[in-house]
């Protein structure tokens, strides 16, 4: 199984610059990109099957992320 990255410059490479700001002058940006950095790392071992959980568990942490991802796009595009 191929396992698909989810950093964020990966995700908005048109937005580097812009996530480099954010992470360096906004607290709150930092706060919830560290988040999702970590959401995305759990992620990637549950689906590795490093860290075994239940299907629903793995989806709820995928909604998670969408959330978060959702919420760092807005604040990068505002």
């Amino acid at each position: 199984m191929t396992i698909e990255h989810h950093n964020l410059v990966h995700e908005f490479p048109e937005l580097r610059e812009r996530i480099h700001e954010l992470k360096t002058t906004d607290n709150h940006f930092r706060k919830l990109l560290d988040e999702y950095h970590e959401l995305t790392n759990n992620i990637e071992n549950m689906e590795t099957e490093a860290q075994v959980v239940a299907t629903h568990t793995e989806e709820e942490a995928k909604v998670r992320r969408v959330h978060l991802k959702d919420q760092l796009y807005r604040m990068l595009t505002a």
